[in-house]
């Protein structure tokens, strides 16, 4: 099933070509990453009350934590468990470079999917689109031939798992990250 999906969505390439031009944004290592990293940028510095910053910048700290500990946990599943990337072994269209790391899971959709996560958390609609852009993300990579949809599915579920400890964490180590906020306002950085 892995390959049909997979087959199925990179046959789309070169068909049309507008199409193509949309995936070669989106599967990129830059704009998704870039984007998601102003959408902490932008909610650390916004708020209409104290307590509205104050709760918006406890969702960028759960935010970039939750990157990490993706990041963390599936490099610990890269090195246990090594996948070929689908053009390694299969016909198919290659629309981006040859990554040589492990396929499974996905890097892009642990972190596309915890931040989607983080901000869904207290920004309904806002969350909602993260994840139509991190979705949007896992589909490229699968139609430029370099993930298999499993990869993709299993990033995304380290990335909401990941996020969700991320807050609790958040949640835990208020104690000391509030005093760090008061400092940061100080010096005019929160």
């Amino acid at each position: 099933m892995d390959e049909t999906i997979l087959f199925w969505v990179n046959g789309w390439v070169g068909r049309p070509a507008i199409l193509d031009g949309l995936m070669e944004v989106l599967v990129s290592d830059y704009m998704i990453p870039v984007l998601l990293s102003l959408v902490l940028l932008a909610l650390w510095f916004h708020g209409d009350s104290n307590a509205d910053r104050q709760r918006n910048q406890l969702i960028s700290v759960a935010g970039a934590m939750s990157i990490g500990l993706s990041n963390l946990l599936i490099s610990i599943f890269n090195t246990q468990f090594f996948r070929d990337r689908p053009f390694v072994h299969l016909d198919v269209a290659l629309h981006f470079y040859e990554p040589t790391d492990s396929s499974f899971p996905a890097n892009i959709a642990g972190v596309g999917f915890a931040v989607a996560t983080s901000v869904f958390l207290c920004h309904r609609r806002l969350g909602a689109a993260l994840y139509a852009v991190a979705a949007a993300w896992g589909v490229a990579r699968i139609y430029a031939g370099v993930h298999y949809p499993s990869d993709i599915l299993a990033g995304a579920a380290i990335g909401v798992v990941m996020a969700f400890a991320a807050v609790l964490a958040v949640r835990g180590l208020l104690v000391v990250i509030r005093p760090s906020f008061r400092l940061l306002r100080l010096l005019h950085m929160a």
